[in-house]
């Protein structure tokens, strides 16, 4: 039976529960949360003279499961409209709905007589053919379906989804001995294309992967913090972005997930292993004091952490272990440290630190490296069959930049090994097998392909054909063009790639340069042009450091001409004579949604905020953003809709003014910054395929350059009504003196300055009215005291 999946059933509404509904909604999946009927009723329920027999009493906790989804932090839904695809509902009343799924996910408390009672029913109510999996952390996935039906085991496995589920890449697949493999292919393929997961295939051990590995590493840190008398804050300021790790590092880490869990998933461990092992994952004394006392981290309002509020601001201390008091926060500041910030990436950083013995920041990173290395390839067969599910589980679950032995190869093998055996470390057999036969590294790279090392062997790395990686194809192609900015490269199939990777993707005259001979190049000899990187942000602006130096020094005529060049650059990309794509993803704020907006498609990844944040920093956008999102609103309206003008300007205008951006691509969409022309990709890593695929779609269909628009504008009428509001902002107190100057100039481009409403304007027009409002206001003193404080403090500056 060919496998589909159309609609889903969770059942659990908690945290988990709750998220993982939310996640299959956001992808348009329709799903029913059912969760257990409450014995009590509420104060509020007795009040309304409710029995526990109302279906109000009776499904209140996946009900309000439901609406919490609209308070959490992170958001776990890409759009409030996410809610109208969860049907909740509760376990007693409405089990006969999961005939109706196509896959059932079990989310229950984590007791395994309570799952097989769940499963028991999920047995008689499913429909033939349906997957079941459960999103156990640790418990046996054998064990849950031991008394189930032949058709119900060979549909079942374990689907370990990783908190927060929207946000999160990992998901551990567990399969048991019946899982039919046919099953186990379909759900892998799903998950990736679908749901948008990173998938690896664990092993039904305790805590399977990325918790066994992660938790046995923060714990060795614990350990050697107390060993090596190091403070909290000092442990955290090394490893976190220093050696490839998260910003949250250890001990922050440790408060987000909360302290209750991480002792939870640590005893899952320590209660069903023996031997040295053991003793690792016994918590240590003071966190068991912590636990009792509630101080489990971000949920309980202090943990290893504490903020306070003071005169001066809010201050955070850092916990003593030793004496369960709080204290000022310091950092680790060594010879060894500053020597790995002057380095540029991970493999540098991290060669930097463990080559400095004596150093205390040198010393600490080898000490808690050193084992979860060796505890790595201890385990290696026993929870994974091959090296990459390990490290893509530590990269995908716990944010870590390389996995264990990536590490590894980063520090380097023969000479890490040396000195382990050094300090009369147990090196695994198949490690020392693997040098005694002259290899030197776990991964290798030939021909733009990716090898692994893997019982004697190094096997192909095997990747979604959809994955498209930039660095690869440098390597094996090189590049066309490249200069500080930019890099023309060939993706294949008659397409280019502009990747951008100046600092932080800003845009400066480099790209710029770039991208006017990437879209003539396009022109004479390609199918068309991906603009898209894989750096952290898609881009996050303008160079606004330099943009303030020129004003500063009155340089306006390099000024004016940048900003012209910038609006000639954004009117190339919307007039190419073959279609340009672009593929933003993360942060694409400023000149990244301006460099978006007039391309003939945007492919946008599931996580993008875009929005035209320039009013932050005094000044409005200054190429073209203004112009193409109010053209994108305008064309959004079907043809033949009598519609309001006034109602699309003054929309823009609210979006521009408070500097919106979006929480996700759904919710650009919703803003006006997508349109039906427009594409979402499901899972980010395809990204840069989905983009060229549109390329070629659009290539075979005949594509043609759209003809140069008129643009209706609001006019004097228009004009006066968008100040009007900006006035009445300012009497309530709400904006200052300059934001209504800014207000102003903003409200000029908008309405296409003093004329009459439904005039039709030639582009140039408001590129040259947005033009010299920019212009005016980057020479304001309040507007470079916003840049200013922008570039030093990282927020906006209210003046």
């Amino acid at each position: 039976m060919k496998q589909s999946i159309r609609r889903a059933a969770v059942l659990g509404s908690g945290v988990m529960g709750s998220g993982i509904a939310a996640h299959l909604a956001n992808l348009g999946i329709p799903t029913i949360m059912l969760d257990i009927v409450p014995r009590e009723l509420t104060k509020k329920e007795l009040e309304k003279g409710f029995s526990l027999e109302d279906p109000a009493v009776r499904n209140r906790m996946a009900a309000e499961s439901k609406q919490a989804l609209l308070k959490q932090k992170p958001s776990p839904i890409t759009s409030k409209k996410t809610l109208d695809l969860i049907e909740v509902g509760n376990m007693d009343d409405d089990m006969e709905k999961l005939a109706e799924a196509d896959w059932i996910i079990e989310v229950v408390v984590e007791n395994l007589e309570v799952k097989k009672k769940v499963f028991s029913k999920v047995d008689k109510y499913r429909k033939e053919g349906s997957i079941v999996s459960s999103n156990t952390s640790g418990i046996s996935v054998e064990a849950m379906a031991e008394e189930r039906s032949e058709d119900f085991r060979k549909h079942f496995m374990g689907t370990h989804f990783f908190n927060p589920p929207r946000y999160l890449k990992l998901l551990e697949i567990i399969p048991t001995k019946d899982t039919d493999k046919e099953v186990l292919q379909f759900m892998k393929k799903f998950a990736e294309n679908v749901l948008g997961k990173g998938v690896v295939e664990a092993k039904d051990t305790p805590n399977f992967i990325a918790n066994r590995i992660g938790t046995y590493g923060l714990l060795v840190t614990v350990r050697e913090m107390l060993k090596g008398g190091y403070r909290v804050g000092e442990v955290d300021s090394v490893t976190g972005p220093m050696i490839g790790r998260p910003k949250s590092a250890t001990f922050r880490t440790l408060d987000v997930v909360g302290l209750d869990t991480f002792i939870h998933v640590a005893k899952n461990v320590y209660d069903q292993v023996e031997g040295p092992e053991k003793e690792v994952f016994d918590v240590p004394e003071f966190m068991t004091k912590m636990h009792e006392k509630g101080w489990l981290g971000a949920k309980s309002g202090q943990g290893f952490f504490l903020k306070k509020k003071e005169k001066s601001g809010s201050t955070i201390y850092e916990l003593n272990p030793e004496t369960l008091e709080y204290e000022e926060r310091q950092k680790l500041k060594t010879a060894a440290t500053e020597m790995a910030k002057q380095e540029k990436g991970t493999t540098n950083k991290l060669k930097a630190l463990v080559s400095s013995k004596g150093d205390r920041a040198g010393d600490l990173v080898w000490s808690i490296l050193k084992p979860v290395l060796l505890y790595s390839a201890e385990l290696l067969g026993e929870i994974a069959d091959d090296i990459v599910s390990i490290d893509e589980a530590m990269k995908w679950g716990f944010g870590w930049e390389i996995g264990p032995f990536e590490t590894w190869d980063a520090i380097g093998v023969e000479k890490s090994i040396k000195r382990m055996q050094e300090e009369d470390e147990r090196i695994p057999a198949w490690v020392m097998k693997f040098l005694e036969d002259g290899n030197t590294s776990f991964y290798r790279k030939e021909d733009g392909k990716v090898y692994y090392y893997d019982q004697g062997e190094y096997k192909k790395q095997k990747f979604n054909k959809k994955e498209i990686n930039l660095q690869l194809i440098k390597e094996t192609k090189g590049v066309i063009k490249k200069n500080t900015g930019a890099s023309l490269i060939d993706l294949g199939d008659g397409v280019l790639g502009l990747e951008f990777h100046s600092l932080s993707n800003a845009i400066g005259l480099d790209i710029i340069q770039m991208m006017n001979y990437a879209i003539e190049e396009t022109d004479r000899n390609y199918e068309g042009l991906v603009i898209g990187n894989q750096g952290k942000n898609f881009c996050v602006g303008a160079n606004l450091g330099m943009m303030l130096m020129e004003a500063q020094d009155d340089n306006f005529f390099e000024l004016e001409m940048v900003v012209r060049q910038f609006q000639n650059m954004a009117m190339s990309i919307k007039y190419a004579n073959k279609p340009v794509i672009a593929a933003p993803f993360n942060m694409t704020l400023g000149g990244g949604a301006e460099v978006s907006l007039p391309a003939a498609a945007i492919q946008a990844a599931p996580e993008t905020y875009m929005g035209l944040v320039e009013f932050g920093v005094g000044l409005i956008p200054g190429g073209g953003g203004t112009k193409e999102l109010y053209l994108k609103e305008l064309r959004n309206i079907p043809d033949g809709v009598d519609f309001d003008l006034s109602k699309v300007a003054n929309d823009v205008f609210e979006k521009v003014a408070t500097a919106k951006v979006s929480t996700s691509a759904e919710e650009a969409r919703e803003n006006g910054f997508l349109n039906y022309n427009d594409a979402i990709s499901k899972n980010a890593d395809h990204l840069l395929h989905d983009a060229k695929e549109k390329v070629l779609s659009l290539a075979k269909a005949g594509y043609q350059a759209p003809k140069r628009e008129k643009v209706p504008v609001v006019g004097d009428s228009g004009y006066a009504a968008m100040l009007l509001g900006a006035k009445n902002l300012q009497l309530s107190g709400y904006a200052s003196d300059h934001d209504v100057k800014i207000a102003e100039k903003l409200a000029l481009v908008l309405s296409g300055g003093r004329i009459k409403e439904g005039t039709l304007l030639d582009e140039q027009v408001m590129l040259d009215l947005e033009r010299e409002a920019f212009l005016s206001l980057i020479g304001e003193p309040l507007t470079q005291a916003r840049m200013q404080h922008m570039l030093l403090k990282g927020k906006p500056l209210r003046n």
